[in-house]
């Protein structure tokens, strides 16, 4: 179970992009917790220097500031590398609506930088971060690799775009690569401020400072959130898959189905705040309901997440309640 059993070759060298992020530097964290080298690689364009201060005295922890869309940079950063987690992206369907150039330069053109770089470097296995948004308005659920409907923004346009680059790069170059379908991850050291938070941080920092949220819609809405110890197990997972696995995208999540007014309600009651929300519109290009089938992860990842969503959930409050 989980992913602290795993064991990689001495000396394995990871580079983690976008290691100052939320999920980038949970990576960061358990690699070298497990006695392996990371190089952190980040513009601190959405990162924080603030989660990644407590690594600066590890003798296997290195931290590069550079920006995926350079080339340059990318090659200099793989030089060594065993094993790239590539999570350097900007996230947020609506700000990708109001930023759809940015969007493509970097989440596009930065992850195909990377690939190359990856290539011309010989690294082993190279897996990124792409996104439960590239089902868009397929309206089947549990939502199943191969089965994906029309993209309902830049974003969801981007990842697509990512999945279908590094195909080909398995299949021309013989890079290994493996896409990370990320749903809704949450966990500690993710951001709650800003226009463009995820809801969990969010209604939890409100709540604490006795302040009504707002959820978009009626509340109604449905999602397979997912905890980032989840998310670690698949990444580490995947830099251990085979040959046969590579070039292909991965579900991970929890399989389960939570709705956003059930989880609000549940904050309320774990933070004990007797706090109505109140409820806005919906947002532009969000998919209404979102629950994966993990199967195939399972399968070929052997992807077997420890965290459901309660367990998750409480120690996320509990990270937030120390923190914030």
């Amino acid at each position: 179970m989980g992913y602290k059993h795993l064991k990689f070759p001495e000396g394995s060298l990871f580079l983690v992009t976008g290691g100052a992020g939320f999920i980038g530097s949970n990576l960061c964290e358990a690699i070298l917790n497990m006695g392996y080298k990371v190089r952190c690689l980040d513009d601190l364009s959405t990162g924080s220097q603030k989660n990644i201060d407590m690594f600066i005295d590890n003798p296997n922890y290195e931290f590069v500031k550079g920006d995926i869309k350079d080339l340059d940079t990318c090659m200099n950063a793989c030089q060594g590398v065993d094993y790239v987690l590539n999570q350097a992206a900007w996230g947020s369907v609506p700000r990708s609506l109001e930023m759809p150039i940015f969007y493509c330069k970097n989440n596009i053109e930065g992850t195909l930088n990377m690939l190359e770089a990856a290539r011309q470097n010989g690294v082993k296995k190279f897996v990124y971060a792409s996104s439960s948004s590239v089902y868009g308005d397929e309206p089947n659920l549990p939502k199943r690799e191969g089965r994906e409907g029309n993209l309902l923004s830049p974003y969801a346009l981007t990842k697509r775009c990512d999945e279908e680059w590094a195909k080909l790069y398995t299949m021309h170059y013989g890079l290994d690569t493996y896409g990370m379908r990320y749903f809704n991850v949450f966990g500690r050291r993710q951001n709650p401020n800003g226009a463009y938070a995820a809801v969990i941080p969010k209604f939890i920092k409100m709540l604490l400072n006795d302040e009504q949220p707002t959820i978009n819609g009626d509340g109604k809405q449905s999602r397979d959130f997912t905890y980032i110890e989840n998310v670690i197990e698949a990444n580490l997972k995947a830099c251990l898959a085979s040959h046969e696995a590579a070039g292909q995208a991965y579900n991970v999540a929890y399989g389960g189905r939570e709705y956003l007014i059930d989880i609000y309600y549940t904050l309320t009651k774990a933070l004990n705040k007797n706090i109505e929300p109140n409820f806005g519109p919906d947002r532009k290009g969000d998919i209404k309901h979102s629950n994966a089938d993990i199967s195939k992860s399972r399968k070929l990842l052997g992807y077997d997440p420890d965290y459901d969503f309660a367990k998750g959930l409480s120690e996320a409050i509990e990270w937030y309640k120390e923190n914030l």
